[in-house]
Parts: C-alpha cells; sequence; structure tokens
C-alpha cells in the first residue's frame, strides 16, 4: 500500500495559441479508469466541434493503467507527448485532456510533439501540484497540567493537530505520518515522563502543496 504520492490538485484548465491553433488543457486528478473516461468524454461533449481532443493518463500505485490517445493527431505526436510529461513528472491518479481548435498552419510532426507537451505542462502548472501522504489519526490522553505543554510542543512541531477535547482528561487529536507512528510516540512519551496514552483511531491521506 502506498503512504505518499504525487498527484494534481484537483481540476484545473489552461490555454495557449500557437500558430493561430487554440491548446485548451484540462487537468483532473481520477482514482479509476473510468473516472479518467469519464472526464474525457464529458470535455469532448463541451468541444464536440473541436479538431482534435488529446487525451492522456495514468492511473494506479504502480501506474498499472496508462493511456494515450491522439485523436485524429498524426500517431505519437499527441497522446504520448502529453503522458511523457504526466511521467516526467511522476504524478498519479491524473488524466489530461488537450482540446486543439485548428488555425489553418500546419506544426509538422515536432511542432505537434512540443505544442501538446507545453500544453500539459502549462495545465499541470494551472492546476497546481500535491503531495499525499498517509497519516494515522492519533488520540493521545494527557492530564490537565500537561495540556500547556504538550499543545506548544505540538503546535510547533511537524505534526498536524485537529483538535483539542476537554473531559475528565485532555483528549489530543494528533496526525503522524504512518512511517514516524513509533517516533512520535517515544517523542511524546519522554515529553510527558510516560504519562501520556496513545490510541490509533484512523487513516487518512493528507495533501500538501508542492
Amino acid at each position: 500500500m502506498r503512504t505518499d504520492y504525487t498527484t494534481v490538485k484537483g481540476h484545473g484548465q489552461s490555454e495557449l495559441v500557437i500558430h493561430k491553433s487554440r491548446f485548451i488543457t484540462y487537468v483532473q486528478r481520477a482514482e479509476t479508469e473510468q473516472q479518467a473516461m469519464d472526464f474525457i468524454q464529458d470535455i469532448k461533449k463541451i468541444h464536440h466541434n473541436a479538431t482534435h481532443n488529446c487525451s492522456a493518463y495514468l492511473i494506479g500505485e504502480h501506474d498499472n493503467i496508462q493511456k494515450a490517445n491522439d485523436d485524429g493527431e498524426p500517431s505519437g505526436t499527441a497522446g504520448v507527448p502529453m503522458l511523457e510529461v504526466l511521467k516526467k513528472q511522476q504524478l498519479k491518479d491524473t488524466v489530461v485532456v488537450v482540446t486543439r481548435y485548428f488555425g489553418g498552419i500546419k506544426l509538422g510532426g515536432g511542432g505537434l510533439i512540443r505544442a501538446y507537451g507545453r500544453a500539459t505542462s502549462e495545465g499541470i502548472a494551472a492546476t497546481g501540484i500535491v503531495k499525499r501522504r498517509l497519516h494515522y489519526q492519533m488520540k493521545v490522553i494527557i492530564d490537565y497540567t500537561l495540556l500547556g505543554k504538550v499543545e506548544n510542543e505540538v503546535r510547533q512541531s511537524n505534526y498536524s493537530l485537529k483538535e483539542i477535547s476537554y473531559t475528565d482528561t485532555v483528549d489530543i487529536y494528533i496526525y503522524c505520518p504512518v512511517s514516524e507512528k513509533e517516533v512520535f510516540i517515544n517523542w511524546l512519551t519522554e515529553l510527558t515522563n510516560g504519562q501520556a496514552k496513545f490510541e490509533t483511531l484512523s487513516s487518512d491521506f493528507i495533501e500538501f502543496d508542492i
């Protein structure tokens, strides 16, 4: 199971004009091939009168599913360059569609490869990239006398404080990376002189902008 990976922030769009041809790029996160295919079809419906709607996507932890479609452009000049940009940026679960409205000037094979590659790169930049890292939600139970010290240290650390619940004890809910659970527990155990109790509640992906 993957514990961290890079993907696009969500949905994004960009546009550029090269020798009078319009290249409109649409980017979307897709965690299944069906989601990617549905997204491509949605763009094709919006731009049903476009000259081309070229696409590429990478799905799965090990890029198990990857497809590239030139949609009428010369073979290897659109979908593959788009897919190569996704691979070069090491993006996971990402689908891209570049819609082209032909402007009357042919770009040639090399020109098309550069155009679709650039369109894809600009679309990704407009969308934004995030690192998704798997975290445990930890419940840390302490006495009220330790609250100020522990809260201050947690807020100054790299761990994410979710909330604090006040009952007979103080329950602090903190996210820590899966790979750092032991380090996290040892750190707070030392900080509280062994008075903290720990519960692992769940695991969730947290996103960080890159």
